[in-house]
């Protein structure tokens, strides 16, 4: 990136989209999209709300990210510079790898023994969290916005009235009878 004038959110936001994406890979939303490898068909984590998770201070790692982000550049960096790769310098030294090349650092990064492992693994979890569980979302309202993951995973739309209820036990039989004690809302007496 150009050191004299750095737009820092953007940076932020496409390095973040390019971890994401490395993580749970997606299609391009548009021909210029750095960010997105577009290795994949359909939508990925990007598309699937990982940049608005990790910035749902419930995660507990948003105040991490203004760290983590030039650290994985900065790894980024090294990262080319050991394999002889040359970087876009109008992007993000993470966004500016190949997709190849992104998941070999990643790996690196959450291995075993690698003493920032538990940012890198962490930052990875709630990527896959935002595809695969949308946690930062209503899950009603993301299965009808059409969230992509809820959907790819097969999640069933709630009834009418927003219950999910489901008549067919998962092991094709009821498993047990309910406590006599049991409240009409499943609770224990």
């Amino acid at each position: 990136m150009d050191a004299a004038n750095p737009d820092a959110r953007a940076v932020k936001v496409m390095t973040l989209e390019a971890y994401a994406d490395t993580i749970v890979p997606g299609e391009k939303r548009h021909p210029d999209d750095h960010a997105i490898a577009g290795v994949s068909e359909g939508p990925g984590s990007v598309e699937a709300g990982a940049l608005e998770l990790l910035e749902t201070e419930a995660t507990g790692i948003t105040a991490g990210l203004d760290f983590l982000v030039p650290m994985l550049n900065g790894h980024a960096k090294a990262y080319a510079e050991e394999h002889h790769r040359e970087l876009d310098p109008s992007l993000p030294e993470f966004v500016a790898l190949s997709y190849d090349d992104r998941v070999q650092l990643i790996l690196r990064l959450t291995k075993n023994g690698h003493p920032e492992k538990d940012g890198w693994v962490s930052l990875a979890l709630f990527c896959n969290m935002a595809f695969d569980s949308a946690p930062h979302l209503s899950t009603a309202q993301a299965l009808a916005d059409g969230h992509p993951g809820l959907l790819a995973m097969g999640i069933s739309t709630p009834d009418e009235d927003g219950l999910w209820r489901f008549p067919n036990y998962s092991y094709g039989r009821k498993l047990a009878e309910l406590h006599p004690d049991t409240t009409p809302s499943g609770s224990p007496a």
